[in-house]
């Protein structure tokens, strides 16, 4: 890896490791130290404008077929779990968080926070879920031309990628058709109807009716309406979203407004077809793993008009060499390094690890590198969480060794 001599002067590779970490007082070599066959940890400081930042970072090589990348999860989409919990749950060597999520529901007095991500979610090859309209997201503001539906992927021929993902779906009954406005959503597109399946937990649904594509503060509606379909028919309904657990083979679809008033045409027994899909933008290749967030670099350059002036903790992704190389890096949160770096250094930082494309995830409290030192039965935390101790966070990328 080349060194980080843009960042406002020249970075400083193989620092001392944070407290804790392994080696800590010694400097760490120029390559890191490898925790698996194909998986290597290293970390250093970078000044940058704001002050110095400290990153950890996981070097990936998935040419290596001893090595793979896919989700951390804690089994569905409406929930949350610490980084290190997820890594060793999963039989993970090395783990960081993913996307951005619906933290917190302090406009909606009474609504409960699901939890659940931003954007699109593959995992194993199923799709788990949808993105939100983009007015509806958490996070900082997104880039100009990127939208919730941008994800970071890896597909069956083990490369990793940038795309975007769109939800494909109908209801139909009889010869009425309907196109499916969500799947597994905190969010729904005003008007539509959304599907919310066995992958989505036993969390409430009502969060979904809430806020406009635009306004994710907005209140939340007064016209819903909710159907169970399973086994292909219509078995209850109800005038608002609820929750609990939906059994595998079990659709419930909730709509608002113009949907609210399409599913009371539906009656008990009515036959009821779902079809839902994600469908790329760019890959034909068939993905394994997809998590959400929003590009910083494209073939070498960055975005134009990323934020030059609001720094913070941040966990982002780089992919190189065709794909074949991810790097995973996340910032420190201890105090002395709690500045962070701006979308624009990290962009940067990206760039002068070797990396062609970037990605950045969810930053902040959520920010965790969790990694297995070799020969350790489980990974530990490798960085400072922000907030002084791990948040729990919906999902992330494992790194899988193998060996």
């Amino acid at each position: 890896m080349t060194a980080l001599g843009t960042l406002a002067g020249a970075a400083l590779l193989g620092a001392a490791p944070a407290s804790g970490a392994q080696g800590a007082g010694r400097a760490a070599p120029a390559h890191g130290t490898e925790i698996a066959p194909g998986v290597a940890y290293r970390e250093f400081d970078i000044p940058a404008s704001h002050g110095t930042a400290h990153a950890h970072v996981l070097d990936v090589d998935l040419s290596d077929r001893r090595v793979r990348v896919g989700l951390l999860y804690p089994g569905a989409v409406g929930a949350r779990q610490a980084v290190s919990a997820l890594t060793n749950g999963a039989g993970a060597v090395a783990g960081v968080n993913g996307d951005f999520f619906n933290i917190s529901e302090t406009q909606h007095p009474g609504v409960e926070a699901t939890g659940a991500p931003v954007g699109p979610v593959i995992a194993g090859g199923r799709t788990l879920k949808a993105a939100v309209p983009n007015g509806q997201r958490f996070g900082p503001a997104l880039p100009p031309g990127t939208t919730t539906e941008d994800v970071l992927g890896v597909g069956t021929d083990r490369r990793a990628r940038l795309d975007r993902m769109a939800l494909d779906g109908d209801v139909r009954s009889g010869d009425s058709r309907l196109a499916l406005g969500g799947l597994n959503q905190y969010a729904l597109p005003v008007g539509s109807v959304g599907a919310f399946t066995s992958d989505w937990g036993e969390t409430s649904r009502v969060r979904a009716t809430c806020g406009t594509d635009t306004d994710r503060g907005a209140p939340c509606s007064t016209d819903t309406y909710e159907v169970t379909v399973r086994r292909g028919r219509v078995v209850e309904q109800a005038d608002t979203p609820g929750r609990g657990a939906i059994a595998r083979g079990t659709t419930v679809l909730v709509g608002r407004e113009a949907g609210a008033q399409w599913l009371r045409k539906l009656s008990v027994g009515e036959r009821v077809r779902v079809h839902h899909r994600l469908v790329a933008a760019a890959s034909r290749v068939p993905y394994r793993f997809v998590v959400g967030g929003y590009p910083v670099l494209r073939g070498g350059a960055p975005l134009p008009g990323l934020d030059t002036r609001t720094a913070a903790v941040r966990t982002a992704a780089g992919i190189s060499d065709g794909g074949t190389r991810l790097v995973l890096l996340a910032l420190d949160g201890a105090p002395e390094f709690r500045t962070g770096l701006t979308i624009a250094e990290v962009a940067d930082a990206l760039g002068q690890l070797g990396a062609t494309d970037g990605f950045s995830l969810d930053g902040g409290g959520s920010s965790t590198l969790a990694a297995r030192a070799p020969d350790a039965p489980a990974a530990t935390v490798r960085n400072h969480p922000s907030g002084g101790a791990e948040r729990p966070v919906p999902n992330g990328i494992g790194v899988f060794s193998g060996a």
